[in-house]
């Protein structure tokens, strides 16, 4: 059976430890693809127009 894991932080560093730490706990031969996206927002309510960003990784492997 195919399965999806999602990930999301704020800190790449932060998903990379996420996503190391669940590769750790499969089989190589279960792990099938990852995708890695990165968004960014600005918000408007600061007075320096902070940037927000978002890591995001999901993992296609098979249970």
């Amino acid at each position: 059976m195919l399965q999806i894991k999602l990930f999301e932080a704020q800190h790449e560093l932060d998903l990379e430890e996420e996503v190391n730490n669940f590769l750790s706990h499969l089989h190589e031969s279960q792990f099938i693809d990852i995708k890695y996206q990165v968004s960014v927002a600005i918000d408007e309510d600061t007075d320096d127009f902070e940037s927000l960003y978002s890591f995001s990784a999901m993992i296609l492997y098979r249970a």
